[in-house]
């Protein structure tokens, strides 16, 4: 017998795979190509190569494997190479993708052969075939829509339906199926930055990025940077508010099931700075190297000091900021970062409250805190009379929908409807919050008081996100710096002043009454008795002359 005869037909399997869960599980391809090397070995054929398209859909023709599967078939087009296949389905899901793939391994030199169908070129085969794959096709379909029914049910229902959003993971419960949960840390991270960009802590989105690059557990690229996109998109995805909404399917806006990593307040509040002035975009040379730049100014011109490095001839980088304004007597000239940020750093030590003063102030807060808490119980009943009162509104526009027949009028009513429930969401969110403080008073004013007290710990701990938020707090304008005579005055917040015991000295005596408007009684208090501990003595022994005079 000749050596050609005794060579067996060439032959190839193709598998593939729709879902990523069948891939993880590993049993969809590699059962598929199990049963065509059971087929190939039936007919004789040699099984050289299996091609596997993992997690691609049956509708589409562009396919990695089927494109090597094709350029095999063209380098071996004189063999005629049989290509084998589980099903029709396994070849594609979509009748035009089916035909098209027909095509193209017949014009490649392969013949196309499944032990679960006869393949043939009369016009019974063809039409048999073509309802097959017909069938495959509906069956897709069928599948997507009815996952998305399912989907759009449960969005409707108040639950997140696709990916799990970074800071969120799935959780399975018996009553609810899957629930969206905190994530822990990319949660905090998320809920930090977020919180950070609302309060003003972030002045912009740069601002935000870096605090996130800073982070060790948020997600970074391959040059370990956080892009702005990403940044907008985490800060103007209400499913971080706890709110769900899906305007392709008409799902509008309502109350999710899951908790949100912040308030509805605070993601609205995002979105008015979002929509609010736009902000220079980040600058590559903004780095932990200059934190003060920015906040302090030239003495000569008034303008901020700029920073960079200088190489010295051994080729050591050494750090200066400098005034960069045309015109100026210090233009170009340098200022050494220590001698800079030296003084910043001194300016911060002495910014502590004044002995007896602690005491005090925790005294004014305590009072304050407990006006406040009598004041939420309020609120909160004028928040329950609000939400009614929506909820009336609500009513009758969904009576004067079931009335109208014009589209406009009907689509009208629905904006006003998904308005008013906005608005109750903010509401019911709000009276959840009005009585139960997030922390205790203890707790809030340790908080307070561990930075008020002293900033310059945080300063010297923090990184750069920390030690401008520090001077944004600290300051209520720019410093000044002069090369010849060092740091000048600054002018530090009203809080701090207060609490060093400045512009508490002597002065003119005024009638109970005062000259300014009336003000809260725990103001009042207070700044009677800072002023009785700050006046010097002759004053004190005077007013108690003149009380004494008046009784």
């Amino acid at each position: 017998m000749k050596g050609d005869e005794l060579r067996k037909t060439r032959a190839v399997t193709y598998v593939r795979v729709s879902s990523a869960a069948q891939v993880a599980r590993g049993q969809g391809a590699e059962s598929q190509a199990a049963r065509c090397a059971e087929f190939a070995r039936m007919r004789g054929y040699e099984v050289e190569k299996v091609f596997a398209d993992k997690a691609v859909s049956g509708s589409l023709v562009e396919r990695p494997a089927m494109k090597e599967l094709l350029s095999f078939l063209r380098k071996n087009k004189k063999d005629k190479v049989v290509v084998l296949i589980d099903e029709i389905s396994r070849l594609a899901r979509g009748l035009e993708a089916h035909i098209s793939l027909r095509v193209l391994i017949a014009k490649a030199g392969g013949i196309l052969e499944s032990p679960s169908h006869e393949f043939g070129d009369d016009s019974d085969s063809q039409l048999v075939e073509y309802m097959l794959a017909s069938v495959s096709q509906h069956f897709r379909m069928k599948i997507k829509e009815t996952t998305r029914h399912r989907m759009e049910a449960r969005m409707r229902s108040g639950f997140w339906a696709f990916y799990a959003p970074w800071g969120f993971s799935y959780v399975k419960t018996k009553e609810h199926g899957n629930v969206l949960v905190r994530d822990e840390p990319l949660a905090s991270i998320i809920q930090e930055g977020i919180e950070g960009y609302a309060n003003g802590r972030f002045q912009t989105q740069a601002e935000v990025a870096r605090f996130f690059e800073s982070r060790e557990g948020f997600p970074k690229d391959s040059r370990g940077k956080v892009r702005i996109q990403r940044v907008k998109n985490i800060l103007t995805r209400r499913v971080y508010a706890g709110l769900v909404e899906y305007e392709p399917w008409g799902v509008t806006l309502r109350e999710g099931y899951h908790d949100g990593l912040v308030s509805v307040a605070t993601f609205d509040k995002v979105q008015e700075r979002l929509a609010g002035k736009a902000y220079a975009p980040v600058r590559a040379d903004i780095n932990e190297a200059f934190p003060v730049r920015g906040a302090v100014e030239c003495a000569d011109c008034g303008h901020a000091l700029t920073a960079c490095f200088s190489k010295s001839k051994t080729g050591k980088l050494h750090p200066y900021y400098l005034c960069h304004h045309k015109g100026c007597v210090s233009y170009r000239k340098s200022i050494r970062r220590d001698d800079l940020e030296g003084a910043v750093e001194a300016m911060l030590e002495t910014l502590s409250p004044s002995s007896g003063m602690f005491e005090m102030i925790k005294e004014m807060f305590a009072d304050a805190w407990n006006q406040q808490q009598a004041q939420a119980q309020i609120i909160a009943k004028n928040i329950r009379v609000e939400m009614n009162k929506l909820e009336k509104q609500i009513d009758g526009i969904v009576d004067r929908i079931v009335d109208a027949t014009s589209e406009r009028v009907i689509q009208a009513y629905e904006q006003r409807i998904e308005t008013l429930e906005r608005k109750k969401l903010v509401l019911s969110e709000k009276l959840q919050n009005a009585s139960k403080p997030k922390r205790t008073f203890e707790e809030m004013f340790e908080l307070t008081m561990g930075f008020l007290s002293r900033p310059c710990n945080i300063w010297k701990n923090g990184g750069l996100a920390e030690k401008k938020t520090v001077l944004r707090l600290v300051l209520s304008d720019r410093l000044q710096y002069s090369r010849e005579s060092g740091l000048r005055t600054p002018r530090i917040a009203r809080v701090f002043s207060i609490m060093k015991g400045e512009n508490m000295t002597d002065g003119k005596m005024a009638d109970w009454g005062g000259f300014e408007p009336p003000t809260p009684w725990f103001v009042a208090k207070y700044s009677i008795q800072l002023s009785y501990q700050s006046a010097p003595r002759r004053t004190r022994e005077y007013r108690k002359q003149a009380s004494m005079a008046s009784v």
